[in-house]
């Protein structure tokens, strides 16, 4: 997806321009343009493929949800809501997001359309609740959902990153010790050892060698990197290497179980929620597809849409799919003969969440002793590396 800085006329002739995110073509830009009575004049795909509201977080998005919900509530108009917000906001590229869509709302677009514009922003799941809102009179409803959905998220990513921050921590500190060590330490005991005639075991040789070549050839090796990068991502954009990899981390050994229940557990929670809103059955399987961005899961949602436009239950489309627990098949075929498909589903993605912290848990107390463990070994390969010559010089003296 990338972003588009564009010229347009509205349907009074009015000349409009803006910035247009989460599309991947000018053909797209124009269509969507028109469905909002907008004819399309020049367009220019911003150099860096990013939007200029980069530095909204997704702790502004829940914050301004739940301030939309409550003035939503109090029954002030959606113009009055979104000026008011723009006012408070203290993030300069929110205020201007918010400007930007206030317009787009008084020129007659949706709200659904008017926040569609900047969809690197605002996710799939938040238009759709956006349009169901809309279109079922329920739009405070349906805002307040959003936001304690989102909350749920941002909670769960905060969790992770908390969870993964010491491992992350040990493993930059082993890679300066080891490049400290590597550029600085070694190249001193070398031109040492070469003064003195010592002969070099093999460990050692092998570790000057890489030290050389890190302080030597140290270009070849960043060209070597950011080639094989631009290689990866050419790759991942003209060829199926997303969805191989994609479909690994379904399978990829420790972490697979791991990430299988995130996914089940986004894509429940999202298609229950969408559900309860009155989304069709079809159309929030498409969006909760679209919000777990794996490719697999998407060829999975396409088999579940057909299954239920075929008359089956959302019981048995789930079974058939082969990716979600047992679990939430039990809690989906009790919500369908109660009539709670939504609730019970909500309350199997509460599951699923607690049993991913606890797999996080689980995983960091064998994650951290570990690479202390590596950490050690390698700091002490190093070094008995580069005394080990040292040793063997003594040895002969007397």
């Amino acid at each position: 997806m990338a972003a588009y800085e564009y010229t347009a006329t509205d349907q009074n002739g009015n000349k409009i321009s803006g910035i247009y995110d989460g599309i991947d073509s000018v053909a797209a830009l124009r269509r969507d343009l028109a469905k909002m009575g907008d004819t399309l004049l020049k367009a220019r795909r911003k150099k860096s493929g990013v939007s200029k509201y980069v530095r909204i977080t997704p702790d502004e998005i829940v914050t301004f949800t739940y301030k939309l919900a409550e003035m939503c509530s109090a029954g002030l108009p959606i113009i009055r809501c979104l000026e008011t917000l723009e006012e408070q906001t203290r993030n300069r590229s929110f205020r201007r997001l918010l400007s930007e869509i206030r317009q787009s709302v008084a020129t007659g677009s949706s709200l659904r359309d008017a926040f569609g514009k900047h969809g690197n922003i605002f996710s799939n799941f938040f238009l759709g609740m956006l349009e169901a809102g809309e279109t079922s009179g329920r739009l405070s409803e349906t805002l307040q959902a959003s936001a304690i959905y989102l909350e749920k998220q941002a909670d769960f990513r905060h969790k992770v990153k908390s969870a993964f921050a010491y491992p992350i921590i040990v493993g930059i500190m082993c890679f300066l010790v080891v490049g400290f060590l590597v550029i600085f330490v070694v190249p001193v005991f070398s031109k040492m050892y070469r003064q003195m005639h010592v002969p070099l075991p093999g460990p050692t040789q092998a570790l000057i060698t890489l030290s050389t070549t890190v302080r030597n050839g140290w270009w070849v090796i960043l060209l070597i990197i950011i080639a094989t990068s631009l290689l990866l991502r050419l790759l991942w954009k003209k060829t199926n290497l997303k969805t191989r990899w994609d479909s690994f981390k379904l399978k990829m050994p420790v972490l697979a179980r791991c990430y299988r229940l995130a996914v089940a557990s986004g894509f429940i929670r999202t298609f229950a929620m969408l559900a309860s809103a009155g989304v069709s059955l079809v159309k929030a399987l498409e969006v909760a597809g679209a919000v777990v961005d794996n490719a697999k899961i998407t060829e999975i949602t396409g088999q579940l849409q057909k299954s239920i436009q075929k008359g089956n239950t959302v019981t048995d489309s789930l079974k058939q799919s082969g990716i979600f627990p047992p679990v939430i098949i039990q809690l989906a075929a009790s919500g369908e003969e109660s009539g709670t498909l939504s609730d019970m589903l909500d309350k199997g993605a509460d599951f699923l969440d607690k049993d991913i912290n606890r797999m996080l848990k689980s995983l960091l107390v064998k994650i951290e002793p570990t690479m202390t463990i590596i950490l050690g070994l390698i700091v002490g390969f190093i070094l008995m590396s580069v005394y080990l010559p040292m040793f063997d010089y003594m040895s002969h003296i007397e």
